[in-house]
């Protein structure tokens, strides 16, 4: 019912930017009840755990890993129902698959299949 598609991932030079999109599409009632609350995204290197990278809420209040403020902005579309992620200076360490997630106002995750991102030195 509800569909998060990544976009924009690939691979780029050290110092280098890359956009990432995240499309969100609800075919149900249920997108109309329930708001989204929350939009962020996560990233995941093989065999570690996945870490927050950024998120916005509802209200526009961002949030941001210790490891990209500075470099990254999340941002969101209302219209188009996208959230970004402005990926600048681009480290090899920010090598992961970069996935979108949302948190419905009651409470429901949804979570998109990522978008992998190489940055090479």
């Amino acid at each position: 019912q509800v569909q998060l598609v990544e976009s924009g991932g690939g691979v780029v030079q050290a110092g280098g930017s890359l956009r990432l999109s995240c499309s969100i599409s609800e075919s149900s009632l249920s997108g109309i009840i329930f708001g989204v609350k929350t939009r962020a995204w996560y990233r995941q290197v093989p065999g570690k755990q996945r870490d927050l990278v950024a998120d916005i809420t509802d209200g526009g209040s961002t949030n941001y890993a210790d490891f990209v403020k500075g470099r990254f902005t999340i941002s969101r579309d209302n219209v188009k129902d996208t959230v970004y992620l402005q990926m600048n200076s681009l480290k090899p360490e920010d090598t992961a698959v970069y996935s979108c997630n949302i948190v419905r106002s009651d409470g429901e995750h949804y979570w998109g299949k990522g978008t992998l991102v190489t940055v090479s030195s």
